[in-house]
């Protein structure tokens, strides 16, 4: 067990608490451009499928786990980011134009959700951006001449300029650089000011608004950024898929990316990882188990939704810091073995509240 003496603010704050860390996840990263090489395209497909849940997850994050703001809407801005990136590449938009503008595009409609949600909290919350989520359906499905219905879009390979992003390995590097910019940058405003007010209003809005933090901005920007990482992972999708339609974006979709951030470990940037590796790999195992009991074939998606069900309500009962908290519990236990007290993690239980909505 490593302790270190701190003597300044900065070192509360930095990117990386311990100077291995840094080495760690550069071998981390060195690993991830390695692994084209010893994996198939199949493969490399799921892992892309990985990162662009990675990059939603941690707008997610942002608002949900350190915000404490409350979303199920999330699924219109992936699927807004999605449509503005095939509207505009067949315009002649090229890749790097197509994910700016459509990042916009998306952080505009956050920014817009974002200012009526400043009155609520909580359940109303989750039921409004709900209700977004259907409006925007609903849009995609009736503004045929824009989205072409239910008949669909077909989106061009990703291209900068004259390379073009057509093989599985280009694609995969391409969402593996940009879902490692979005880690960082997340946990780079999480380390600033307007970080460190999103976190008071999640802990107690009553307090935040004592300090002097604004309610109304720091909500509608934790909204818009939020949008704005959405939009991205819509576009990555897109060019993923090739072909998009509005079921693909329904409310299950948003219900999948709040499990991603529940089960991963809320406010936690690891958790994002966790949770995406979780969500995605959870279909791919039970299409395995399917081969033995052909039975799960035929129920495959209604199975997949309850088991996300499942999951999200055992995680909150008994296991609310997710994946990543499990692990932080088990090396917290080998550090300490056999010095280790049983309890150390058990939570205080709560007799009165602090506010009242």
């Amino acid at each position: 067990m490593r302790f270190i003496m701190k003597t300044k603010y900065y070192q509360d704050i930095q990117l990386f608490r311990y100077k291995s860390t840094f080495f760690w996840y550069l071998a981390l990263v060195l690993g991830l451009i390695g692994l084209p090489a010893v994996m198939d395209d199949y493969l490399l497909s799921q892992m892309s499928f990985i990162g662009v849940y990675v990059i939603i997850g941690a707008g997610l994050m942002l608002l949900t786990g350190y915000t404490g703001q409350v979303s199920l809407g999330h699924a219109a801005f992936f699927g807004i980011g999605a449509y503005a990136t095939a509207i505009l590449t067949g315009h002649g938009f090229g890749l790097i134009p197509a994910l700016v503008v459509s990042g916009f595009i998306t952080a505009l409609a956050g920014f817009i959700i974002g200012l009526p949600a400043l009155r609520l909290t909580g359940l109303y919350l989750a039921i409004a951006t709900m209700a977004f989520s259907f409006i925007v359906e609903e849009i995609l499905v009736r503004w045929e001449s824009l989205t072409r219905g239910n008949a669909g879009m077909y989106i061009d390979s990703p291209a900068i300029g004259s390379f073009s992003i057509d093989t599985e390995m280009r694609f995969y590097y391409l969402v593996l650089v940009i879902a490692l910019l979005t880690l960082l940058a997340i946990k780079n405003i999480i380390r600033s000011p307007a970080g460190r007010a999103m976190i008071a209003i999640r802990d107690s809005e009553v307090a935040a608004q004592s300090m002097g933090i604004s309610l109304a901005k720091f909500k509608t920007l934790s909204f818009s950024i939020s949008a704005f990482i959405a939009g991205l992972a819509g576009s990555l999708y897109a060019y993923k898929m090739t072909f998009i339609n509005p079921a693909s974006f329904g409310i299950g979709l948003s219900i999948e990316f709040l499990a991603l951030v529940i089960i991963g470990g809320l406010g936690s940037i690891h958790g994002v990882v966790y949770g995406a590796a979780f969500v995605i790999l959870l279909p791919q195992i039970i299409i395995q188990l399917s081969e033995y009991l052909p039975v799960l074939a035929s129920i495959q998606n209604a199975l997949q939704s309850g088991l996300y069900g499942l999951m999200i309500i055992l995680f909150i009962l008994f296991e609310p810091m997710g994946i990543y908290g499990r692990w932080l519990k088990l090396k917290f236990y080998f550090e300490y073995f056999p010095l280790y007290k049983a309890g150390t993690f058990r939570r205080e239980k709560k007799y009165f509240k602090a506010e009242r909505h």
